[in-house]
């Protein structure tokens, strides 16, 4: 029986409030039973979407999170830089899991391909940054930023080349890169690696516009992931401390070539707290032991980068710029557990900092509305009134399950 489809509509997307970690993926996971299609639209492997089956950890950085679900049918978008060899290691893992997803992947011809000495480039300009100014930015040194580069200097090399032969062009980048970057590009390797995708991938490259758009036009329902998060996003994030993409709603339309008008629902995923990694402001971060707290019971250690995260307070105020920015039908309230403990729990709103009474009491697992302490219902009521967006799930743990539905 579907619980979400009739209320979240044929086109429905999950898209992170915050600073990115906040739980997008298991949404993903629990709305892909119902959606045909699932969509990733933006960024790269510098994405980190955790899940919990059965006991068992998957971890993604480009696969979307809904793959574990056989028979749906999967998209990486023209928005996204590849780098083909952690795909491959993704969809190997899947497999040793018993899950087959090439047969049921295309992957856009628009979206650029993502280069080891991206990656070495990266470290070069976040080492440089650290030492002119004496802090990084804090990039996973994934090797986004400089594949963007390319991307926007029309020096980018896209999937739609996958299977040509592209040994002359990878060999004539290497005085170059070497001379304005100071990197070493190790030519060999990045053709080998070339090759081994082509063998597994090749056919798997198409014009996922238009497919997309079929889907849409035979009745198929089609779920938008997103990567990283609101206040990350290129333009309207806490730039520079930013990533290189547009992650909200309206760049990962543009990142798959869906129409604005297709959209029928925006899930916006929020922690019940905050976290965040790298550098830049961040007006509810706690400090010391309340900060460790926070961290240890909400394991917050990046699944990218192992990085423990920067830990806080809920900002009610930015929930609202991202409700303004993203037309949030919905919220997904997540980690509500990790708050059991607190006395008193401190939320940012109007600009200033209130407190919540808190509910000591576990919450670890509940599934039902009715079940949850009455100081925990009126901290959800707060964040429901505040941004006018109801918190239709709220999680309570890691697992598929343990979630509370209020559709």
């Amino acid at each position: 029986m579907q619980k979400f489809l009739p209320t979240l509509g044929p086109v429905s997307s999950v898209i992170g409030a915050q600073w990115g970690d906040e739980g997008k993926g298991k949404m993903v996971d629990i709305l892909a039973e119902e959606y045909d299609v699932i969509a990733r639209a933006c960024g790269g492997a510098n994405a980190g979407h955790t899940i919990v089956v059965g006991g068992t950890k998957h971890v993604f950085h480009l696969m979307p999170s809904g793959c574990l679900h056989s028979g749906k049918q999967i998209i990486l978008g023209s928005g996204l830089v590849i780098h083909l060899p952690t795909l491959l290691e993704e969809i190997a893992t899947l497999e040793e899991h018993g899950i087959d997803v090439v047969g049921r992947l295309h992957i856009s011809s628009e979206a650029h391909i993502l280069f080891d000495y991206h990656k070495d480039i990266d470290a070069k300009l976040e080492e440089e940054r650290a030492a002119k100014k004496g802090q990084g930015i804090g990039t996973t040194k994934r090797g986004i930023g400089p594949a963007y580069i390319d991307k926007a200097a029309r020096t980018g090399i896209r999937m739609e080349h996958l299977n040509d032969d592209l040994s002359e062009t990878i060999k004539e980048r290497v005085p170059c890169i070497k001379k304005t970057f100071d990197v070493d590009i190790n030519a060999a390797k990045e053709i080998a690696q070339l090759e081994t995708a082509k063998k597994l991938l090749g056919d798997r490259v198409t014009d996922t516009v238009r497919l997309l758009h079929h889907y849409r036009e035979t009745g198929k329902s089609i779920l938008v992931e997103g990567a990283q998060a609101t206040l990350l996003d290129i333009d309207h994030g806490s730039y520079p401390f930013v990533t290189s993409s547009s992650t909200t709603l309206a760049g990962a339309l543009q990142g798959l070539g869906l129409p604005p008008n297709s959209v029928t629902s925006c899930i916006g995923i929020a922690k019940a707290y905050c976290t965040r990694v790298g550098s830049g402001d961040f007006a509810t971060e706690a400090e010391g032991e309340v900060a460790d707290r926070l961290r240890d019971r909400g394991g917050e250690y990046g699944s990218t980068t192992g990085r423990p995260r920067r830990t806080g307070w809920l900002n009610i105020d930015d929930l609202k710029f991202g409700a303004a920015l993203n037309g949030h039908t919905h919220w997904n309230i997540t980690k509500l557990d990790v708050l059991d403990e607190e006395v008193v729990i401190p939320v940012m709103t109007g600009g200033k900092m209130i407190e919540m009474p808190g509910w000591q009491s576990s919450t670890a697992g509940f599934t039902k509305w009715e079940e949850l302490p009455e100081n925990a219902k009126k901290y959800i009521e707060l964040i429901e009134t505040e941004t006018s967006v109801p918190c239709s799930m709220i999680g309570t743990g890691q697992g598929r399950e343990e979630m509370i539905i209020r559709t």
